[in-house]
């Protein structure tokens, strides 16, 4: 085993459907159907993320938040996530659950997911339900409201990670490629179907009178959505668990020289197994002889652990995680403000006059235009990540990033600098493509560098091992990491500047920091053949 002779056993944790840990067998490959199913998870928790984009503001108005708690709203979530996902992302890499590594946690987060719209889009029903008196109301119906907020946003951004490290461990590298573009794909067109059924006028409908208002209408559908799409992803395509394989051997059988000891620096992933001395599959271990393993304490993962493995991040991550922050932070400037840009810049409305007033209706209406902007984003996006397959055979991943990036940089800026409503629509098509750039070419580069480092020790196995191979589980969330962090960026500092400037200065630094993120990834970010 492991291509070394006289080494009969190997104390570590591996997939049952792997003979050789440091050689694993490659996954067969999976019908398209079965992406397909794969890729529902992507079509639910988007289009989630759409009704909570066209509900959420209104439901935080009709509950009566202060304006001193907006910004904790919107900071919490993603600075959780932050902190956690990565701790997350490496114990699904040592899960040893019975159905897979993944697909616990995806059930685990997809449950948060349902548990949080329920409290924000049902929380005030509820507590009027419950509560006569005014101002308990009021205090319990901002509480549930908050909490409802907080707990979907961080279940909908920690969860990608794992579904992505679930496609990642159970196809080839083929099938990989084609995995993420219909998740790509499924991303938009769940998008596009939340934004539209969101723009439908519920209440004055049979199911609005039926169901109380168009609050529990969207948590009908969008509970309906999100439960199907989720068990169609976790039946899609076998997961096999991980186990043991300590247990099988007898302790003089066992090598001692494949734990990591414990004065040797982390290695950037290789965190340790917390009991019955194992060791995760995907870490290629050395160090010094060390105790018979049935004696071995190992050391228990910890953030201590995690920020030190972390710290130790190859230079392509890095480069990859820093290009992938700036695209998100360039997106999710623009999108969060997008309506209200329509709403002042374009359509010249005024959101602080009277209900009543003409000014304020005209902010409406460019509201109400800005999120079919953002539902013609959706539909591109979509359509886009059908093309990106056969364009990537033309220019290549660094073209399609670099391409991405700049459409959108060119977009935006555009949009700033000469807002019209009919050419803002159609440059909204640029939203699409940088979406699908960011769901798609980070995760193919983390493919292809677990697959390069794959073929290195594929070739170096006579020899020494190279200790440096990582998580799948803790890159993906690593680089989802990036989100959450533009998520602070955005939330904590351009909301400052939207009240100085107004809302045209995040378009045009939206459009700035794309452009930058242009030549970041052309000259830094390494690409694989």
């Amino acid at each position: 085993m492991g291509g070394n002779t006289g080494q009969l056993g190997i104390h570590t944790c591996k997939s049952l459907a792997e003979d050789d840990p440091f050689d694993p067998v490659e996954p067969p490959k999976r019908p398209t159907s079965n992406l397909i199913m794969h890729s529902m998870a992507m079509l639910g928790r988007e289009f989630c993320y759409a009704v909570e984009a066209a509900y959420v503001t209104p439901v935080l108005l009709s509950v009566g938040l202060p304006k001193s708690l907006y910004s904790t709203v919107w900071l919490l979530s993603p600075i959780l996530g932050f902190l956690l996902q990565p701790v997350g992302g490496s114990a699904s890499d040592n899960c040893q659950a019975r159905w897979g590594r993944r697909r616990p946690y995806i059930l685990t987060l997809g449950i948060m997911m349902l548990l949080g719209m329920a409290l924000y889009l049902n929380g005030d029903a509820v507590v009027s339900a419950l509560i006569a008196d005014p101002r308990r109301k009021r205090i319990w119906a901002i509480t549930i409201t908050m909490i409802g907020v907080v707990f979907f946003d961080f279940a909908a951004d920690f969860i990608d990670g794992p579904i992505k490290a679930y496609l990642f461990d159970v196809c080839s590298y083929e099938d990989k490629e084609r995995g993420l573009h219909y998740h790509a794909f499924f991303t938009g067109f769940g998008g596009a179907l939340g934004y539209l059924l969101g723009a439908i006028d519920w209440a004055h409908l049979e199911i609005g009178r039926v169901l109380g208002s168009e609050f529990q209408v969207m948590f009908f559908f969008s509970a309906l959505v999100l439960i199907l799409c989720f068990i169609i992803h976790l039946c899609s395509i076998p997961e096999a668990p991980l186990r043991d394989v300590t247990k099988d051997i007898p302790p003089q059988q066992a090598p001692q020289d494949f734990l990591l000891s414990s004065d040797k620096m982390y290695q950037y992933g290789s965190i340790e197994k917390a009991k019955n001395c194992c060791v995760n599959p995907e870490l290629a271990l050395q160090g010094e002889k060390t105790p018979n393993p049935s004696k071995q304490i190992s050391k228990k993962m910890t953030m201590t652990s995690l920020l030190r493995v972390l710290m130790n991040m190859p230079s392509h991550y890095l480069c990859l995680c820093i290009s992938h922050f700036i695209g998100w932070t360039a997106f999710l400037s623009n999108m969060l403000f997008f309506t209200d840009f329509m709403g002042q810049i374009v359509y010249h409305g005024d959101p602080y006059s009277a209900h009543n007033s003409t000014e304020f209706l005209i902010y409406e209406r460019g509201v109400e235009v800005g999120c079919w902007g953002l539902c013609i984003n959706s539909v591109f996006s979509s359509l886009y990540s059908y093309f990106q397959k056969p364009l990537v055979s033309y220019i290549g991943l660094k073209g399609l990033y670099f391409t991405g990036y700049l459409l959108f940089g060119l977009g935006t800026g555009f949009i700033g600098l000469f807002p019209n409503v009919y050419s803002t629509l159609a440059l909204c098509t640029m939203f699409g493509v940088m979406s699908s750039t960011l769901y798609t070419v980070p995760f193919n580069l983390i493919a292809k560098y677990h697959r390069e480092e794959q073929e290195k020790r594929q070739q170096a196995r006579g020899g020494s091992l190279d200790s440096g191979e990582r998580g799948q589980g803790l890159d993906c969330a690593v680089l989802t990491c990036m989100v959450q962090l533009a998520q602070i960026l955005v939330g904590g500092g351009l909301g400052f500047l939207v009240n100085k400037a107004g809302s045209v200065i995040v378009v045009i630094t939206a459009s700035a920091l794309a452009l930058i993120g242009c030549c970041f990834v052309a000259l830094f970010v390494r690409y694989v053949d």
